[in-house]
């Protein structure tokens, strides 16, 4: 018990040492800019001055006093973020660079230190095929240290993946709008109408964390292939081209349709592989965002 407590420990420091950096060198601007201030809260009304916008009159306070008046809005300077974390059995894989479990975990503490940096709140809704727990948003160091010991030793009780029911309950138990970033293989369907209601409410972006080794098999003959998540176990022979070229076009169309689904909601979405660095593709997402 004292080993694995140490070892925990040892893990926990490692991770917060290594994404405590990458945050504060690379993303804590671009953090800011992408994401900051993309809320309005209303403020005051004033008399309308020339050059103000026309759509911020407020008609019923311009009614009252027979001259017009227009509403006063001020950006929310404190943002709240979700992390919503796949957990599901899948994520205990990797054939190259990491496991995607630990991916994950080195991704969603690097954004939880880039929320620290800008004295944001920070959250976590652990899932699977169900929610496995719930982190409600707070600030301070010792709560994103208290994330991090649950990215590094997460435990399950389900083995499959339901986004759809994490989205929903991110939609119910947060009335106040966020951003909430999901990290996932999105090893699942049907979650297309929870992630259109969780985007009218919320700004979600879709961290998909893969392994080239899922997307293209390698040509070793016949292998026992197991099911993380179903646990069913299929024969299939990896040197036959027939078998292979069905593979990747079931992947292909997965990939495209996932996609689909994504542009179709407005949702933010970027794809992550175990074998290469990280930062240029979040990098990216948050420059598009500025």
């Amino acid at each position: 018990m004292e080993n694995n407590a140490s070892d925990l420990i040892k893990k926990v420091r490692k991770i917060e040492i290594r994404t405590k950096a990458l945050s504060q060198q690379l993303f804590a601007g671009q953090y800011h800019s992408a994401f900051k201030g993309r809320g309005m809260t209303f403020s005051e009304v004033r008399e309308y001055q020339y050059g103000d916008d026309v759509r911020s009159i407020d008609w019923n306070v311009t009614a009252r006093f027979h001259r017009p008046y227009v509403k006063v809005f001020e950006e929310e300077r404190e943002l709240t973020v979700m992390l919503l974390v796949d957990v599901s059995s899948s994520h205990a894989f990797g054939t190259r660079g990491m496991y995607k479990k630990d991916l994950v975990a080195e991704i969603a503490a690097v954004l939880a230190f880039s929320a620290l940096s800008n004295n944001d709140k920070v959250g976590v809704l652990f899932f699977s095929d169900k929610v496995e727990k719930f982190i409600p948003p707070q600030k301070g160091s010792s709560h994103i240290l208290r994330i991090i010991r649950e990215l590094v030793a997460p435990q399950p009780e389900g083995q499959r993946t339901n986004i759809a029911e994490a989205l929903r309950y991110l939609t119910n138990v947060l009335k106040k709008r966020c951003t909430a970033f999901v990290l996932s293989d999105f090893m699942d369907t049907g979650f297309e109408d929870a992630l259109r209601i969780a985007r009218n409410k919320h700004e979600v972006v879709a961290l998909q964390l893969l392994d080239k080794g899922e997307l293209n098999l390698p040509a070793l003959g016949m292998l026992r292939i197991r099911d993380a998540e179903t646990g069913r176990v299929s024969l299939v022979d990896t040197s036959s081209s027939g078998f292979t070229e069905t593979y990747a076009r079931f992947v292909e169309r997965r990939l495209a349709e996932q996609q689909a689904v994504f542009q179709k909601s407005g949702t933010a979405h970027v794809r992550i592989f175990t074998d290469e660095d990280y930062i240029p593709a979040l990098k990216r997402l948050f420059s598009q965002r500025r």
